[in-house]
């Protein structure tokens, strides 16, 4: 049995930058170990497989090397990069079917995706600030942040780009936390910048995250007081993203490229 197979640098248009995705669209589902092996096997941040649902839709899934996740903003543009560019050319519009963020919808303009992913505003969270706040220091390897809210991962909120870019994390440490790790603060030539931990789920750092900005675009357009939002993740490859924010909805932007393409042989 052999299956295509494709990966993709996403929220970038040049190869060797950006989040690389693995995509594998399917005929049909194949039994959760096997994705869970092909993911581990390609030992990206996220492999995302796909099956057709209904006239042109699509159902589609997630898994990070050692586990399914229900939200992935990079191998949800990847994949939608390569049903519009490969598989159903000049295609403008696709919709995903997904098991808990409901439908996803990716259009197209020119070569920019944008993805219409569900908002997911931080809240305060109910330990001990000062507490979290010190751990989490330690285990980022810099200051003690000025800020600390949660939301799927605890977003830590440090005052410039600098203190960021200079973390030294131990992913030990890490690892022991129940979440991941979100990094965030202004930018200098941009609205703000961020860095992502999740090594619990076999991230030790991510490239780039598309879904951290379902968390992070309600945040800094309340505090900058803008609903459109240019965003930089401060990763060794890096990767450069557009939002807005629409009520209860989040526009990603970014654009993608093809890095290479096979067969898988099962």
């Amino acid at each position: 049995m052999s299956q295509r197979i494709y990966q993709v640098d996403a929220f970038t248009d040049t190869v060797f930058a950006g989040n690389p995705a693995a995509v594998m669209p399917l005929d049909i589902w194949l039994p959760d170990g096997t994705l869970q092996d092909l993911a581990a096997e390609n030992n990206l941040a996220e492999t995302a497989f796909f099956v057709p649902e209904g006239q042109e839709g699509y159902r589609l899934r997630w898994f990070t090397p050692t586990t399914e996740v229900d939200l992935c903003g990079h191998a949800t543009l990847a994949s939608a990069y390569v049903i519009m560019s490969i598989l159903r050319p000049g295609t403008e519009r696709v919709e995903f079917a997904t098991q808990v963020a409901g439908n996803l919808t990716v259009t197209r303009r020119g070569d920019l995706y944008t993805l219409d992913f569900p908002a997911r505003p931080p809240e305060r969270p109910a330990e001990d600030q000062d507490a979290v706040r010190a751990d989490l220091a330690a285990a980022l390897g810099g200051p003690v942040p000025s800020d600390l809210l949660t939301a799927r991962d605890y977003m830590v909120v440090y005052d410039d780009a600098a203190s960021i870019a200079s973390l030294k994390p131990d992913m030990g440490a890490l690892s022991r936390l129940d979440r991941g790790v979100l990094v965030t603060a202004p930018g200098s030539d941009v609205d703000f910048v961020s860095r992502f931990f999740a090594p619990h789920h076999g991230i030790p750092e991510d490239p780039v995250t598309g879904s951290t900005h379902c968390t992070l675009a309600p945040y800094w357009a309340e505090r900058l007081g803008k609903t459109e939002l240019s965003a930089r993740q401060l990763s060794a490859r890096g990767g450069q993203l557009w939002c807005e924010l629409r009520g209860d909805r989040v526009m990603i932007s970014g654009k993608a490229i093809l890095y290479m393409e096979g067969t898988v042989y099962l």
